[in-house]
């Protein structure tokens, strides 16, 4: 584009933005569906008013052959969006692209194997980042933005703000895990973050910022191939085996969706917390160096 299609494209990126504002969409929608528009306008170096129904079906038979469904998904949600409150056109998305329904099951690891992964992460900041995330069931995001704010002891559960779909809810936090956020944060001392940036500690108690999202899963990733595991995993990954360890154990499906996806308001009028007895040693995983 030359440097008029340019400020013309700067032009409608700004109001898809500002529309996505409007409408209350989360930060991660909102870096979802920018994404979509800049990567159309680079595919056909020019700006997505000008693009014909051909080029759009072009665009996205080309996007589904290097990219997920999933991907094809968001993309298409991202450009229906802009033609809709931004270019104030219809979208006939059923003609232009129709991601077919596929139905996946997680792979889901042992406890054996989760157990084998955290005692093989060398880095403390890593070990104790993939042990909350399963000990508690947490999404990557909720982990990363956890605060010193977030964590009640006395109770003892964690607070998670804003999370998918804006809601807050109660988690049931063990005492293993408690430990461990103690003790690593101990180490940066961070005024606000539990995860916080930066290789050095000067670094990560300076940090304003959490965190890369990108770096946990390569290392997850990596750690999963040194222990010998070929099942197709990533952090989210932990979350699903949270669930499933604790129904093998017994927990009521009700007590576990309390714990995984119910606001915290309706919580209260709910189930409280976990049984107690699960609180106390939930998962027996054991950590060398949480052994005091």
């Amino acid at each position: 584009m030359n440097n008029k299609q340019q400020a013309h494209f700067d032009r409608l990126y700004e109001q898809h933005v500002n529309a996505l504002i409007r409408q209350g969409k989360s930060k991660v929608t909102i870096d979802c569906y920018s994404r979509a528009l800049r990567r159309i306008s680079q595919f056909f170096d020019r700006c997505p008013d000008q693009l014909s129904l051909g080029d759009l079906k072009s665009f996205f038979a080309s996007l589904a052959k290097s990219h997920s469904w999933s991907t094809v998904k968001i993309d298409r949600n991202g450009l229906q969006f802009f033609y809709k409150h931004v270019l104030d056109k219809q979208w006939t998305w059923v003609d232009i692209v129709k991601p077919p329904q596929v139905k996946t099951l997680p792979d889901i690891l042992s406890s054996a194997e989760i157990s084998m992964m955290i005692n093989a992460t060398r880095e403390i900041r890593y070990q104790t980042f993939f042990l909350t995330v399963y000990s508690m069931g947490l999404r990557l995001g909720e982990t990363l933005n956890l605060t010193i704010g977030n964590i009640d002891a006395a109770y003892p559960r964690i607070h998670i703000r804003g999370a998918k779909g804006n809601k807050d809810r109660y988690v049931t936090l063990p005492l293993l895990t408690l430990k461990a956020l103690r003790r690593y944060w101990a180490i940066h001392r961070n005024p606000v973050l539990i995860f916080p940036a930066g290789k050095s500690v000067q670094q990560r108690f300076e940090a304003t910022v959490p965190m890369d999202r990108g770096g946990r899963q390569k290392s997850f990733r990596k750690i999963a191939k040194e222990c010998n595991i070929h099942k197709r995993v990533h952090i989210h990954t932990l979350r699903h085996c949270y669930g499933a360890h604790l129904v093998e154990g017994g927990l009521h499906l009700r007590a576990l969706q309390t714990e995984l996806v119910m606001p915290a308001q309706r919580r209260q009028r709910c189930i409280p917390s976990l049984p107690k007895s699960r609180c106390k040693t939930p998962w027996r995983i054991l950590i060398p160096w949480l052994i005091v």
